[in-house]
């Protein structure tokens, strides 16, 4: 009997204190996972809330003027990512969040940047944001995807890259702490 008492003593699991918080472990099958999935391999330091966002979106159809899992278009899915990822509320169409970032080269782009287009237009009309090794996430005509950069389609149309200035990041964390 004792035996027995000291088996099942043995094989019961204490409760982890840690456990809403990842463990290097998990964080780094999470990033293997990610990296596989979309195609971008992610370092020490890549935001994995990042990826999990974009993951967790993947597939939503788009919908002009949508924001929601029922329907979204490019800039409402950028303006969610920048909010739920990095805390940050930015503006709403693809033009208005040009005039946030300050211009980067498509060799200087790094995760987390945005990446604009003129799609049949000559002005902005398409927003995404990088993930890094060319990639990137947006809301198109067929969903919510990771596409290339390098894609013909999107090297035509590619007008640049932008990272949010930090005069913006400033203004924007400073109204967060009001409200």
């Amino acid at each position: 009997m004792l035996s027995i008492l000291g088996s099942q003593a043995q094989t019961k699991s204490v409760p982890n204190a840690t456990a809403d918080k990842p463990t290097d472990e998990e964080q780094s099958l999470a990033k293997d996972y990610f990296s596989q999935v979309m195609g971008v391999a992610l370092s020490a330091t890549s935001n994995v809330k990042l990826f999990q966002f974009v993951y967790d979106w993947v597939g939503t159809p788009y919908r002009f003027g949508g924001n929601s899992k029922k329907g979204i278009d490019c800039s409402a899915f950028t303006k969610q990512l920048y909010t739920n990822v990095f805390n940050l509320t930015i503006k709403r169409n693809s033009r208005d969040i040009f005039s946030m970032v300050s211009p980067v080269g498509k060799d200087d782009l790094k995760e987390g940047d945005l990446v604009f287009f003129k799609i049949h237009s000559r002005s902005i009309s398409h927003v995404g944001i990088y993930l890094g090794a060319g990639r990137f996430a947006h809301a198109s005509m067929k969903g919510v995807a990771i596409s290339n950069l390098d894609d013909p389609y999107y090297n035509r149309y590619f007008y640049k890259g932008g990272r949010l200035l930090d005069v913006f990041k400033e203004q924007l964390e400073k109204s967060s702490d009001v409200q």
